[in-house]
């Protein structure tokens, strides 16, 4: 799986602390994309129940996965996304929850 982002989502990872970013990038690696990967193979296929992946209300096609429980940050927000025939994670936010004002 390819992963693109916005420049929203570029300008909310500067903002991270060191720790959250590297969070957010173990959790992408061991759990996101394995099962980004398994759905482009089969769309049946189950989020894994830890990233608690839903639809985020009022905005067609976008998701939200919550990468960390230790505070109030850990939401992101992205879409699967087709370009060229390829089944792509576009990433639209990452930090607290304002990222559902812009989601």
């Amino acid at each position: 799986m390819k992963f693109e982002t916005t420049s929203a989502f570029d300008s909310d990872i500067r903002r991270l602390k060191r720790e959250q970013l590297a969070t957010f990038k173990q959790v992408v690696r061991e759990r996101l994309a394995p099962a980004c990967n398994a759905y482009a193979a089969d769309p049946a296929t189950p989020w894994p129940a830890a990233l608690r992946v839903k639809s985020v209300q009022g905005a067609d096609g976008v998701l939200e996965m919550t990468w960390s429980f230790a505070s109030s940050d850990g939401p992101a927000t992205f879409e699967l996304v087709t370009i060229d025939g390829e089944l792509r994670c576009r990433w639209r936010r990452v930090g607290d929850h304002d990222v559902f004002t812009r989601p």
